[in-house]
Order: structure tokens, then C-alpha cells, then sequence
């Protein structure tokens, strides 16, 4: 039988494509720090900027809201997300948990793979520096933390993850700004590296947990960035 034209190829759904690309665009502007934590959103603004109608704006912002990147208040608007002291301290420690047991199994199933994967990344850390660019090194830091997960050989750790994955690259630009804080991450992970290689995973554990730590000291000291822009949401 002849296939029924119009039928035999699905069409591609417009919307829905622009939607997506919305959305990736959006959320990369919020994990870059283009999109400021507590800033309000303006669909007729990022549409025009996309060259798109506002209509696959909005669903795109229903997606972020979901992934925790965006804030959506009735008769308000959308805002960027921000979090509170605590919610920053349970995102690290939901982390350190969820890390550690992704770097063990990750050491125990595909060892040679993972090293591999963390000297790759950690030769593009040493670029990004070098050239003193700053959103190639936080995309090669989020990467570095991915192939735990990537690694890991169980999906509900790494879609468990995935649930934070994108505040945490948000938060991470956000404390790139304080003093050495980049310094003193990137020396963390080549030691991580290093003692990964040797075989010395309680110390690499060690180092990991201290890494994601600091976020939790660094945010106790200088919270009023994150209460300003809790504010700013507010008052907007």
C-alpha cells in the first residue's frame, strides 16, 4: 500500500522547536549571569531579543520554573531565581551527599573512563585561565561535577542531580566574583584529580567535601548579595 501523503513524515512542530531553543537560550543567559539572580524577566524583551513571538517565551519560562531557574508571581511577572542562606546550605549538602556516592561508584564501574574524562576537563580548565576566560572555565567546572553522574552507572543519581544541576552553575558564576574564590576551586580539583589517580579516594572524598563546602562558609559571610537580590524580586 502507497503511504498517504501528508502522513508518512511526521511535521516538525514550530512551537514547540522554538520553545526549546528558547529555553536553552534563556537558561544558559541565567547560568552565565547575564540574567542577574532576582532579576525580572520581561517575555516582551527576551522575544524581541530572540526574534521570536512572545508565546514559546512564556513556555520556555514555564520550563525554567520548573527547573528551579525561574520565579513566576501572579500579577507580578517572572523573576530569575534567588535563594535563601538555608536553601543555599541544603542545595551543598544534598551535593556533598549525592557527589561522593556518584565519585565512588563512578571509580568502582568506570574508573579508567572517569579519569580520563577529569584530565580532559581539568587541560580545558587550564586553557580557560590561561586565556582569562571566565564562562569557558565555569562550563568546564560544571562539566568536571557532571562526570561523576556521567559516570556513575545509575540514572536516578544523575536525574537527582539534574533537579539542582542548574542553580548550582548559576551559583557557581555568582561566587566567581569573590575574591580567590576561582583560585582556591581550581586548585581543588586538580588535587582531587591527583589523588584520584594515586588511589587515595578517602582524600579525594575529603577534598570534595571541603570544595562544596566553601559555598556554604563563603554565602554565611556574604549573604547580603543574595538577600539583596531577594529584595530586588520583591520589590519589583
Amino acid at each position: 500500500m502507497d503511504a498517504v501523503p501528508g502522513r508518512a513524515v511526521r511535521p516538525i512542530e514550530r512551537s514547540v522547536t522554538l520553545a526549546r531553543i528558547a529555553t536553552a537560550r534563556i537558561r544558559d543567559a541565567i547560568v552565565n549571569g547575564d540574567l542577574a539572580l532576582g532579576a525580572p524577566i520581561s517575555e516582551r524583551l527576551l522575544a524581541g531579543s530572540l526574534a521570536i513571538s512572545t508565546t514559546p517565551v512564556r513556555e520556555a519560562l514555564t520550563q525554567l520554573r520548573l527547573e528551579g531557574l525561574v520565579r513566576i508571581v501572579p500579577q507580578r511577572g517572572a523573576f530569575v531565581f534567588t535563594l535563601s542562606a538555608t536553601e543555599v546550605v541544603e542545595i551543598c549538602e544534598v551535593r556533598q551527599s549525592l557527589e561522593a556516592s556518584a565519585m565512588r561508584y563512578a571509580l568502582e564501574r568506570h574508573r579508567d573512563l572517569l579519569l580520563d574524562d577529569l584530565g580532559a576537563i581539568v587541560k580545558n580548565m587550564t586553557a580557560a585561565r590561561a586565556k582569562g576566560d571566565l564562562k569557558a572555565y565555569l562550563a568546564a567546572d560544571t562539566d568536571y561535577h557532571q562526570c561523576f553522574f556521567k559516570h556513575c552507572g545509575n540514572r536516578y543519581m544523575a536525574d537527582a542531580y539534574g533537579i539542582f544541576v542548574g542553580k548550582i552553575a548559576a551559583l557557581r558564576t555568582h561566587l566567581a566574583g569573590k575574591p580567590r574564590h576561582t583560585e582556591k576551586s581550581f586548585a581543588e580539583h586538580k588535587r582531587m584529580l591527583k589523588l584520584l589517580r594515586r588511589g587515595e579516594i578517602a582524600e579525594a572524598l575529603s577534598t570534595l567535601d571541603t570544595h562544596i563546602g566553601r559555598t556554604k562558609t563563603t554565602y554565611a559571610r556574604e549573604i547580603e548579595d543574595i538577600a539583596a537580590a531577594d529584595e530586588q524580586g520583591r520589590a519589583s
